[in-house]
């Protein structure tokens, strides 16, 4: 069993070492490297088709010691354990954690914990591949034209209602796939509760072809639900003016089950809404919103790439997941991350984290990890209640490469800030295209452009790294007053990671890759990174303000005198 009350890390052997090691640290990232052949080898580690070089980073063997010993002390490899086994480590909830259990194989002859294990008196495995066989039977109809409209017409469009884990996990993993997405078939995704989304996602669709998801566990979200509303009053206007279906209850009815399905557990809700509880898909409270991309919040993505391709992409969490639980901790890539995370955040000051995918069809990967970072380790209690004794979380930011490279790298290169930085990139992409004619001078004819632009991946960790010194600027004939501008420091630190190819595998492989990371930095923290009560308030008070918004003078003027006199201006300006 779990202990109920976290370590303090500042009171462990290991924090009092590590502080001991980043007063007056002085990197040289240069002279490492000069002095050590083996660097690259010794910090560079394999997680299933991931890898993963750390070299780069403010890091020494000594350094390191330290981390894996603090992580020892912490006892972030029993908690993980205690983690898979169900216990109930989300405390302020008193839930389980099990995401990892919506990925495990149905029939694993060697699982830990083993197949068939039970946790509150629920078989999950039994539950869970029991609810993807039913996703997978559903998309298979829709994929093959068996599921039509209320018209007879095959589904072509398929939109995702959500917000939070229930949109983020899905767009980004819909991007990501795109080349597996089957031909024919569209998703979009309505998330914010601006009526302008809403707009935008539906003014050129077919409503005879389209088919909504609405995804909420508890069919209360008021984004979702409103956006769900208007998408319904859509379906049922276009239907009605073009003439395919008459205005009638029974007409819009039909209309509804044959155009909405849910992933919800609240079936009596999504009846009363119009859908037909045979057409919802459940998950579970052991589910956290961000951690949810592998449950049946995944429908949209599993109907556009298939169930084939969705297994595959399960068996690259799992694989990740594997690594985790069984690699000795000094060579436990996400541990290993975690803990160089805690390093820079709670002994070098680094405040933010960048996350920078070298793959366009990665571009949403950042927002991605934006939720699961920080939403989860946002925290300022340890998950006994008491308050943290470091600074936890981190900003996670990014876009992709080279875009960034023309917009914030200036201050990742030269900025008085230390911002780590992640770099993901794959070997082989989805389409090898080549520019045959060439510029006459840098590009060649016939230059691999995907090799073009992995040069940028290579160069900038490596500039990142060792820097240009006034020596070797002056060598270039510089004018002496230009010098200190064109100087780079060096000593910036990255983390790069190198995949075959942007499959299905190798998405989950890097989206378990950020989450046992995440693990790893709350773990260390002592907090719960599984509740999210941050984002209950404003939610709270949007509910009791939207009166004064709707132009209620009583409620008007029990608010503050600076959003009383907001709301005034917005009501003027409205009028």
């Amino acid at each position: 069993m779990i202990e109920s009350a976290p370590v303090d890390p500042t009171a462990t052997e290991a924090w009092g070492q590590l502080a001991g090691l980043a007063e007056g640290f002085s990197p040289d990232l240069r002279g490492w490297f000069d002095s050590d052949a083996a660097r690259a080898d010794r910090f560079t580690f394999q997680a299933a088709d991931l890898t993963v070089d750390l070299s780069k980073n403010l890091l020494t063997d000594e350094i390191l010691t330290h981390l894996v010993q603090l992580a020892t002390e912490i006892g972030v490899a029993d908690r993980f354990q205690a983690m898979l086994a169900g216990e109930h480590i989300n405390v302020t909830e008193d839930r389980a954690v099990l995401h990892t259990a919506l990925r495990r194989p149905k029939d694993g002859a060697d699982l830990v914990p083993p197949t068939g294990f039970v946790v509150d008196g629920q078989d999950v495995d039994a539950d869970v591949h029991a609810t993807l066989d039913k996703v997978y039977g559903f998309a298979d109809k829709v994929r093959s034209g068996a599921w039509t409209g209320v018209t007879g017409k095959r589904i072509t469009t398929i939109v995702n209602i959500g917000i939070g884990g229930s949109d983020l996990g899905p767009v980004m993993v819909y991007e990501a796939l795109k080349p597996y997405v089957q031909a024919g078939l569209e998703c979009r995704f309505i998330s914010n509760i601006d009526p302008v989304d809403v707009y935008e996602k539906t003014a050129d669709l077919d409503p005879e072809t389209t088919l909504f998801i609405v995804a909420s566990k508890t069919f209360g979200t008021l984004e979702t639900l409103t956006n769900a509303r208007l998408a319904r009053e859509w379906l049922w206007a276009r239907l009605l003016s073009s003439g395919a279906i008459d205005d009638s209850d029974a007409a819009r009815d039909d209309a509804v089950t044959k155009h909405f399905v849910a992933v919800s557990t609240a079936l009596d809700k999504v009846a009363a809404f119009g859908i037909d509880p045979e057409n919802v898909f459940g998950f579970w409270d052991w589910v956290g919103g961000r951690f949810s991309i592998c449950s049946a919040i995944g429908t949209s993505v599993i109907i556009a790439i298939g169930p084939d391709n969705w297994r595959e992409f399960l068996s690259g969490f799992h694989a990740i997941d594997e690594h985790m639980r069984t690699a000795p901790l000094e060579r436990n890539v996400p541990v290993l991350m975690g803990l160089l995370n805690v390093w820079y955040s709670n002994f070098l000051k680094a405040q933010s984290h960048a996350v920078l995918p070298y793959a366009q069809y990665l571009h949403r990967f950042p927002a991605y990890l934006q939720q699961l970072t920080m939403e989860s380790n946002g925290k300022s209690v340890r998950w006994d209640g008491t308050p943290v004794t470091t600074d936890t979380g981190e900003i996670f930011w990014g876009e992709p490469g080279t875009n960034g490279q023309h917009a914030f790298f200036q201050l990742i290169h030269q900025g008085t800030r230390l911002i780590p930085a992640d770099f993901i990139a794959v070997a082989n992409p989805a389409h090898a295209l080549k520019d045959k004619t060439g510029d006459g001078g840098a590009v060649e004819p016939g230059q691999d452009v995907h090799a073009l632009f992995l040069a940028n991946f290579f160069a900038q960790t490596k500039a990142l790294a060792f820097g240009k010194t006034a020596a070797e600027v002056r060598a270039e004939g510089t004018t002496e007053s230009v010098v200190p501008a064109r100087e780079f420091s060096g000593n910036r630190p990255t983390t790069s990671i190198l995949a075959p190819a942007l499959t299905p595998s190798v998405v989950g492989q890097l989206i378990a890759l950020y989450e046992h990371i995440v693990f790893t930095e709350g773990i260390i923290w002592g907090i719960d990174s599984f509740d999210q009560w941050g984002v209950e308030l404003g939610k709270q008070l949007a509910q009791q303000i939207a009166p004064a918004v709707d132009g209620d003078e009583d409620a008007l003027e029990s608010q503050d005198s600076s959003t009383k006199a907001l709301i005034r201006k917005y009501l003027e300006l409205r009028n």
